[in-house]
């Protein structure tokens, strides 16, 4: 898939722009606090319906105005998708070939993207609250009733927390409605939990020999899943709903106490091994920096694995934090076969193939134009 066409209206410093893309590289070149990463994250948001930089919306709307509208027009293996987002500060309106989508979680996964920036590093290095999220991100471009499933969770899992909040201060004393809610959370968090692992099998299957492949042979790396219950890949739902209500009966006058939820899918983590040492505590940076890279061209091809179409790459400011090999093999992975979005403040220096062959574009002052 391809985007070919952006239309920004009042999106951060953009007042009004229109671009037409190319279906191979296009860079984008500016100095910083242009708009580079602007026009970036408004291609995420076009996808994700969400930014990867902030969960504020109304950081989206340029000052002093109203709404936000993104526009794109894209082309996918099955025929052309046109998409349209407005951001308001009373929510979010979206629209797939000019119809409305009712549910968000029904419109996210229309095109799909992989963003790589800097802060993916975090990912590695970062907390668990920045993996959980990359996951939950990842799970949903290709599977709607995840996002849903995750929506109605976070929504039980905030009236648990109130109620819990209520009988830890006596203000309430039936128990009768926490049970309702628990019974209600872990049938979801189950379906989260299973979704999550076969997520990172899959992830794990195509990672492992990348990074093989950029650390020259020398490098295995392994994902691992760390849930908030005792539960394997190899447990069936029924059976990860059954290790949650074994949980939450053992818990239950802790989190009284503490008023609030204490196990679920909002306090999992992943980690990652290189040769079995976790990388976030015994890697080099360089070995962080292969996990992530691994990690992100992995996506790539999962997703291909997954819907048949390569998702658009998003690079904002990455090459420049990449050394000459890590940067020669991703441009290597990605060349004639995904269409990539590179901001950089200058292409100098950048000898691969791929940037001599790409589009340039010029970023000044929330404005956009061919150089």
């Amino acid at each position: 898939m391809f985007l070919t066409h952006l239309s920004l209206k009042n999106y951060r410093n953009y007042k009004q722009e229109d671009i037409e893309f190319t279906n191979n590289i296009n860079v984008i070149l500016g100095e910083n606090a242009q708009g580079k990463t602007n026009m970036m994250e408004a291609i995420y948001v076009l996808a994700m319906a969400k930014s990867h930089r902030t969960t504020n919306d109304k950081e989206l709307i340029r000052w002093d105005e109203e709404y936000a509208k993104i526009e794109g027009r894209a082309i996918k293996r099955n025929g052309p998708l046109s998409l349209e987002l407005i951001i308001s500060k009373k929510g979010k309106k979206a629209k797939s070939n000019h119809i409305e989508q009712q549910k968000l979680s029904q419109y996210i996964g229309q095109i799909n993207v992989v963003m790589f920036a800097p802060e993916d590093l975090h990912l590695v290095k970062g907390s668990p609250q920045v993996r959980r999220r990359f996951i939950d991100m990842e799970i949903g471009q290709v599977s709607p009733v995840y996002m849903h499933d995750l929506s109605q969770y976070q929504k039980i899992l905030q009236q648990r927390n109130h109620y819990l909040k209520l009988l830890q201060t006596k203000q309430q004393h039936d128990e009768t409605v926490l049970d309702i809610l628990t019974q209600q959370l872990i049938e979801l968090a189950a379906k989260i939990t299973l979704k999550r692992h076969e997520f990172l099998q899959l992830l794990q299957k195509w990672a492992e020999p990348i990074h093989y492949e950029i650390s020259r042979g020398l490098e295995k790396l392994q994902i691992k899943y760390h849930p908030s219950v005792n539960v394997s890949e190899k447990m069936e739902l029924s059976r990860i709903i059954e290790a949650y209500s074994e949980k939450f009966v053992t818990i239950k006058e802790k989190e009284i106490d503490r008023g609030m939820t204490l196990a679920g899918p909002h306090r999992d983590d992943i980690s990652f091994d290189v040769n079995e040492k976790d990388v976030q505590t015994f890697g080099s940076q360089g070995q962080q920096r292969t996990t992530a890279l691994s990690i992100k061209l992995a996506e790539i091809e999962l997703i291909f694995s997954e819907i048949g179409d390569y998702p658009i790459l998003l690079l904002d400011d990455v090459l420049s934090e990449l050394d000459d090999f890590r940067q020669t093999h991703l441009l290597d992975a990605i060349r004639q076969k995904v269409q990539t979005f590179v901001t950089t403040t200058s292409i100098d220096g950048i000898e691969h193939d791929v940037i001599k062959e790409a589009t340039i574009y010029k970023v000044s002052s929330g404005h956009i134009s061919n150089r």
